[in-house]
């Protein structure tokens, strides 16, 4: 049967895309019914993958922020309870596609080919970027951006060379070219965002615009946010935009495939509104407990999205052996995770001064020749 949404929780039915009920079950929405046959052509191996690619990050998640309590990691950045947005998102895109994030898709960077220890040698500072968006192995993904909005920038600013250089609208669906950038409810209020849409709009960029709307910028609530569903912000632009359930990954799926197929094809920019909920803390240094209630956790907690999909999988004829495996594939991925990140130690001295830019720049030399001189200057030569 479908789920019956506390009242309290600010999702538009009328025009929201869900295909999977809370209990797992097949029960679209009216606004679902033109992308039913997205998920149809689904096969059983593409359905499990997604259930896989959940599980394994939220083990992920939760060994990353296991490692920042013990003092291994800066800061951390729970994806708890947005897998499904973030899954199906970025399983929908193709691979000539362009992904810029933020700082919390841990789970697209993965499916990208970035290797996750990767994050957390940012997390750790080990690393100016993280890893090299150019490198082919990790999949067009641009590197996190913690400056909020000032990815929609960036992509906004690639979507348009894409167009300016005939990389999009060809016809040709495994030549043209698209981009996709992820930002949350918070950022969505930044002027970077709108200006980004602006441009977009205006020179019909080939671009998906994905906002994970999780309810809560750090400690002010989206009703505080904006009087208005959010993805009426980007229609005001002339952008088509779609309210999607966040914790459906089919919907994820379904709605962003469609999306970035009709930008990819030449029909301009078009966003999407994920609703979902975070249900850990904004960082490792928040504290939800001061400003979120238990009765609202517990509320988006029945509509967790693993265990939506599992509920759908076991409907399908899953059985138990598949979900131990994923369970299995999960666990290992967390052990790996905590063994590589011990094994990291600490920051090279040089480090800091590798790739502020493109080529040798004399000043970052003085400075490199400084610093060497100052390490000299302590017994030991070390600071």
């Amino acid at each position: 049967m479908p789920d019956a949404l506390d009242a309290s929780l600010p999702v538009d039915d009328t025009e929201l895309v869900r295909i999977l009920a809370a209990d797992g079950s097949v029960a679209p929405t009216p606004a679902a019914e033109q992308y039913l046959p997205l998920v149809d052509a689904l096969p059983d191996a593409e359905l499990e993958q997604f259930y896989r690619d959940m599980v394994s990050i939220r083990a992920f998640d939760r060994q990353a922020t296991l490692l920042q309590r013990q003092g291994q990691l800066a800061l951390w950045p729970p994806s708890w309870g947005q897998e499904a947005a973030q899954v199906g998102s970025a399983r929908a895109a193709r691979t000539q596609d362009h992904v810029f994030p933020s700082y919390r898709e841990h789970v697209v960077a993965r499916i990208r080919g970035v290797d996750p220890v990767d994050i957390i040698r940012l997390m750790r500072g080990l690393t100016h970027g993280g890893w090299n968006p150019y490198d082919p192995k990790n999949g067009n993904t641009h590197i996190y951006t913690l400056v909020l909005g000032a990815q929609t920038l960036h992509a906004t600013g690639l979507a348009m060379g894409l167009a300016f250089d005939g990389k999009s609208g060809s016809g040709d669906p495994d030549r043209d070219e698209a981009v996709i950038v992820y930002y949350g409810d918070g950022a969505s209020s930044q002027g970077d965002v709108h200006e980004s849409m602006v441009y977009a709009a205006s020179f019909q960029a080939p671009e998906v615009f994905f906002l994970q709307n999780n309810q809560w910028a750090i400690s002010v609530p989206v009703a505080t946010q904006s009087r208005s569903p959010l993805f009426r912000r980007s229609a005001g632009y002339g952008i088509p935009s779609v309210q999607v359930d966040g914790n459906d990954v089919l919907a994820s799926y379904a709605v962003t495939r469609a999306s970035l197929d009709d930008a990819r094809a030449g029909g301009g920019p078009r966003a999407i509104e994920a609703m979902t909920y975070r249900m850990g803390a904004h960082t490792t240094s928040d504290d939800p407990t001061k400003y979120r209630t238990t009765a609202e956790e517990q509320a988006w907690g029945r509509r967790d999205p693993i265990e939506r999909m599992r509920a759908y999988l076991e409907g399908r004829g899953a059985g138990e052996a598949f979900f131990a495996d994923a369970e299995s594939e999960a666990q290992a991925l967390a052990d790996d995770t905590r063994v590589r990140t011990n094994a990291l130690g600490g920051l090279e001295a040089d480090q800091i001064f590798t790739n502020v830019y493109s080529e040798q720049h004399p000043l970052v030399e003085e400075e490199r020749r400084w610093f060497h001189a100052y390490e000299a200057s302590f017994e030991g030569g070390a600071s």
